[in-house]
């Protein structure tokens, strides 16, 4: 990056302080950053890294003020930050796939848009339709009569199987499986029989989906992700799972088959689902919840089982005085005890 404290301004419709002409050259974060460096922060709790940082210049929100450095006052430092990031990426060399490479292995009746390009020693079975402009890197496999949209990303060493349908934009990290068999089936005799997968799954336009993620297809229908939703790293996502639009699930998070989820709702870190409930539009449930029946649209939830956030904390804080009411159990029954030995000496 070699651009100058108005320019950047201007680029994220803020408003500098300083000398307009001084040139960054990196973007950091404000602990990490060096002089030279752009960073930002969120609010006035981290003031004090402002003062600190070796940064030469901060991003900061409209309502906050600094001394000693030079920054630009924005409506939200992050996505201009972010919005920064974006356009240095773009200036850069792109390291993707280009073309399709001769060790790539094409199925008959393949259909591949414009500017499609695929790694070495990528499958794509039969019957497979990719969109204009999508990356599928090394190692991928592409099963029969899955459709891809446009502007995709596929990383190395991503599985996904047979009639799956992916929509534009989507971005898919190694390791993830999707359309791998649903965990079914049915005790027969002492015997767990398998039941048939039938199903598919549906990854609608503009998901990314992180590193080592399975997503099951359906017994029967489809197993959907609806657009706009972002899953982290290690998410397991059970059989005919329906999750809404624009919804965040973090890492570690496992969603039992047959659940909802609503439009905005957002799963933290290590959460566990149990089947055939739904989590309601805008629900947060927090981290390393379980939930064991279904949470009310707009509702915050936490712990085990999960249960109103604003209840569950009351239960905490029970739990650490638990040593105390324990010691303070032991002491009234011994005090009861030398009371009856006193009655019955009477």
């Amino acid at each position: 990056m070699h651009k100058t404290l108005a320019e950047i301004a201007s680029l994220v419709d803020g408003e500098f302080v300083g000398d307009g002409n001084l040139i960054l050259r990196g973007l950091s974060g404000v602990k990490e950053a060096k002089e030279g460096d752009l960073t930002f922060v969120v609010n006035s709790k981290f003031l004090s890294l402002c003062k600190i940082t070796k940064a030469s210049a901060i991003i900061i929100p409209r309502d906050m003020e600094i001394t000693g450095k030079p920054f630009i006052r924005t409506d939200n430092p992050s996505i201009a930050f972010s919005k920064i990031v974006g356009i240095v990426s773009e200036c850069e060399i792109p390291f993707h796939p280009q073309g399709i490479h001769k060790t790539a292995v094409i199925g008959q009746d393949v259909i591949l848009g414009e500017n499609v390009a695929v790694g070495p020693f990528t499958v794509i079975e039969q019957g497979v339709r990719i969109g204009d402009n999508t990356i599928i890197y090394s190692g991928c496999y592409v099963g029969p009569k899955t459709i891809i949209g446009q502007n995709c990303l596929i990383y190395p060493q991503v599985t996904i199987r047979d009639r799956t349908s992916i929509g534009s934009r989507v971005i898919i990290h190694s390791g993830t499986v999707i359309g791998a068999d649903g965990f079914g089936y049915e005790q027969v005799n002492g015997v767990h029989q398998k039941i048939p997968q039938i199903g598919t799954v549906q990854i609608e336009d503009d998901v990314e989906i992180g590193v080592n993620v399975a997503i099951d297809r359906a017994r029967f229908d489809k197993t959907i992700i609806g657009k706009g939703t972002k899953i982290d790293n290690l998410v397991q996502i059970g059989h005919n799972v329906v999750i809404g639009e624009n919804c965040i699930i973090t890492a570690q998070v496992g969603i039992s088959g047959s659940t909802t989820v609503g439009n905005g709702a957002i799963l933290a870190g290590q959460v566990g689902v149990v089947g055939h409930i739904k989590i309601g539009e805008g629900a947060v449930v927090a981290s390393r919840a379980v939930v064991m029946k279904s949470v009310p649209p707009q509702c915050m939830v936490s712990g085990f089982p999960a249960r109103p956030h604003a209840q569950a904390k009351r239960v905490n804080a029970c739990l650490q005085r638990l040593p105390y009411y324990v010691r303070t159990i032991h002491e009234l029954m011994k005090r009861i005890e030398e009371l009856e030995k006193d009655i019955s000496k009477r």
